[in-house]
């Protein structure tokens, strides 16, 4: 069996697993069986004459043939939407970018930017999905989202090592805050002492983000009152008392009432980049204006503050 007669439904198939990470959130997406997507993956492999995944406990890697295979299914699939809207008659998409975002970017940067795309070029439609940092690079190599917003922690390492290596461009590099109620002796002053943070009650994240909401620099196990996944949650419980949590500091002007941000002092420096990520090649003009737009808003977020 030739590579030139692999099936359309296994190159969709294959896709979706790479987007996705693993063979079972594969299925999930697309209202298949875990044994019907493991053959689909079998055949293009068998068609490839060589690995395309290695399976781990962990979900899948692509392998170097994987990448190049997913590289140009993505094309190929895209190319073949796009011819079946044309026959259908259906509107062009060209003028719709496709963007990812993680969750903080969602309550201030992201608004700021689509709404300033609107006034200035209105013809361009954006598509937007929330996500994880993984799961966000998994779609930029599958070519499901155009551009990514990335957070990014020290030592910044490339948020994934496969290659090409995406095109990153840091939008802003900030230094973390915690957010406290009004009311707590903390927020008394303009900044907290590091060492006022011992003993204090934490609002944390869930899961794999459990650390989110703690002070990474603590050198004491947190005392974690709370858990929540997302920072709406996070920072009502904040303003209703019941713990303190870390923010990015451009979170700042969406902080419920009742709620103060301030800096830390002492101890290293905690600083967080927003990252803007996209394939390396040349943006289509409809993306390379979001990216403009993601800038824009970036930059005045910061004279804000």
């Amino acid at each position: 069996m030739a590579f030139t007669d692999a099936s359309l439904t296994a190159l969709r198939v294959f896709r979706e697993v790479a987007e996705r990470g693993t063979l079972t959130a594969a299925a999930t997406a697309l209202g298949y069986t875990q044994s019907a997507v493991s053959r689909q993956i079998a055949s293009l492999e068998r068609a490839a004459g060589t690995p395309l995944l290695h399976r781990r406990h962990d979900g899948v890697r692509l392998t170097p043939a994987g990448q190049i295979v997913l590289r140009r299914a993505a094309t190929v699939i895209d190319q073949l939407d796009a011819t079946a809207r044309e026959l259908a008659g259906l509107p062009d998409e060209h003028a719709t970018v496709r963007l990812g975002w993680f969750t903080s970017a969602g309550a201030w940067l992201l608004p700021t930017a689509l709404t300033a795309l609107r006034h200035t070029h209105p013809a361009i439609t954006v598509t937007t999905r929330e996500g994880s940092t993984p799961a966000l690079v998994r779609a930029l190599r599958a070519g499901t989202i155009d551009l990514a917003l990335l957070a990014s922690a020290p030592p910044f390492r490339p948020p994934d090592n496969e290659t090409p290596a995406l095109v990153l461009r840091t939008l802003t590099e900030r230094g973390l805050r915690i957010a406290v109620p009004e009311t707590h002796p903390l927020a008394r002053g303009e900044a907290i002492d590091i060492a006022d943070l011992h003993g204090q009650r934490w609002i944390a994240g869930t899961g794999q983000e459990r650390v989110m909401g703690i002070w990474p620099g603590l050198d004491e196990r947190p005392h974690i009152a709370h858990t929540a996944r997302d920072w709406l949650a996070k920072l009502h419980l904040v303003a209703a008392e019941c713990g303190i949590t870390t923010v990015p500091a451009a979170l700042a002007p969406a902080m419920p009432p009742g709620v103060r941000v301030l800096p830390v002092r002492g101890g290293p420096a905690e600083q967080r980049r927003i990252l803007l990520a996209h394939l390396p090649r040349t943006l289509p003009e409809p993306a390379a204006r979001l990216a403009a737009a993601l800038r824009a808003a970036a930059l005045k977020t910061d004279l804000w503050s």
